[in-house]
């Protein structure tokens, strides 16, 4: 089913809305500014919490910490704690995650082709009257 049909359903017919919910809820789960970031980083392998923070600038190792058992809890992210001394903790995706897998490959394609500059300025910027 596509988008287009999800709306003429939800638009035509009240009973068949919870296929529209059920996409929101979906959203929901996805939603999030480090959560994307996190599957990104997990789809291509197995990492551990350090591995994981280093490679997502930015992010504060408690919104890390919030926004992995928020995954875990929506069966999207797999943990695994290691009986060893010092404890070793690995994060991978489930399989439901993996499905996921050719979204993020049509977003970096599409990041490919339409590409944003670094330093992008609002229009109407002092750079763009310069110029």
């Amino acid at each position: 089913m596509t988008i287009a049909e999800c709306n003429d359903i939800a638009a035509a017919e009240p009973c068949q809305r919870g296929v529209v919910e059920q996409f929101h809820r979906a959203l929901g789960v996805l939603a999030g500014k480090w959560k994307g970031e996190i599957l990104w980083q997990l789809v291509q392998r197995k990492h551990r919490f350090g591995e994981l923070r280093q490679s997502i600038p930015g992010v504060t190792q408690h919104m890390l910490t919030t926004q992995l058992r928020d995954l875990e809890a929506n069966g999207l992210v797999k943990r695994t704690v290691y009986p060893e001394v010092p404890p070793r903790v690995e994060y991978e995706i489930t399989p439901s995650a993996r499905a996921l897998k050719p979204v993020f490959d049509e977003l970096f394609r599409w990041s490919q082709e339409h590409g944003f500059p670094t330093a992008a300025q609002p229009k109407g910027s002092s750079a763009d009257k310069k110029a």
